[in-house]
């Protein structure tokens, strides 16, 4: 890894980690890293930033190259999707998943000719793929041809060069309008993750970035819910409500009532202020959480 320093910092080098810098994923990732307290570029003609009060300096490359810059050695960390990361074959490790950009690929052919992946042998298999898809197929013992195509792959079926497509599938609507539909398992469950280089020292600097987006991970899941409670309620409401060191209980200038904070899960935010109320509970608030350290 390139020594580059900070002014001042005891020649500790800078972590150095790569942002896509297009794409679905370019725009989450950047959004991430600044709830995570990291600078980010304001142009986006910007290859190359500097955070200096961090230590990190960030590059900002094709989503399909991060994970070959990253298994190379060239950079420490990289944010990219897991089908790339597969595609690429590279010597990269997944460190955690990110929660933004999922997608599921699948293959798809004309209605009625394809039930499982073993109708594939022997056939041509159009995708942008080939790392992902080549590994699949040879997993489970299909030998089939592979066409590489950069995107539209759903055209190549209409258009004679393959006989079925191995995408990413949302809705479905793009291929049912092809005269197309899925079929097997899903080749892949993707999403975007954060990978690092093999034999990483997880210094101060890493283990710091690691922390932070891990925080914006749970203060993304979660909203703070406070509320007040009489004391014959308390236990109940605490029930409800347990947080994840336990809730917090401080008394109320009204005798024999509780003011509670905690932690709740955000997509269950709802049905526990409905329980709480339920319970007895009253003056019941949810506020959100910008950033935590667990």
């Amino acid at each position: 890894m390139t020594d580059t320093t900070l002014p001042g910092a005891d020649q500790v080098p800078l972590l150095r980690v790569a942002v896509p810098n297009k794409g679905s994923l370019s725009e989450a990732a950047t959004v991430m890293l600044r709830e995570a307290g990291y600078r980010q570029r304001n142009d986006l003609k910007d290859l190359v930033l500097v955070d200096e009060a961090n230590g990190v300096e960030f590059y900002y490359l094709r989503p399909r190259d991060i994970a070959v810059y990253v298994g190379e050695g060239t950079l420490d960390f990289g944010i990219t999707g897991r089908d790339m990361l597969l595609d690429s074959g590279a010597p990269a490790d997944e460190v955690t998943a990110l929660a933004f950009g999922r997608s599921r690929f699948r293959f798809a052919a004309p209605v009625g000719t394809a039930g499982a992946v073993s109708d594939l042998e022997g056939l041509r298999v159009a995708t942008s793929y080939p790392g992902l898809v080549g590994a699949h197929l040879a997993q489970h013992g299909i030998n089939a041809r592979l066409i590489s195509l950069d995107g539209a792959v759903e055209s190549a079926i209409r258009l004679g060069v393959a006989d079925a497509i191995a995408d990413v599938v949302e809705t479905g609507t793009t291929l049912r309008k092809a005269g197309l539909e899925v079929f097997g398992e899903p080749i892949c469950e993707s999403e975007a993750i954060l990978i690092e280089r093999k034999g990483l020292e997880h210094t101060a600097r890493a283990e710091q970035l690691l922390r932070r987006l891990s925080g914006v991970l749970v203060a993304r899941a979660y909203v703070m819910v406070e509320y007040d409670v009489s004391s014959e309620n308390l236990d109940a409401a605490c029930a409800i409500t347990p947080g994840l060191e336990g809730p917090t209980i401080s008394n109320l200038a009204r005798e024999g009532w509780y003011a509670v904070r905690s932690m709740v899960p955000q997509a269950q935010a709802h049905q526990i202020m409905d329980r709480l109320w339920d319970a007895g509970a009253r003056a019941i608030l949810v506020t959100d959480i910008t950033a935590c350290r667990l």
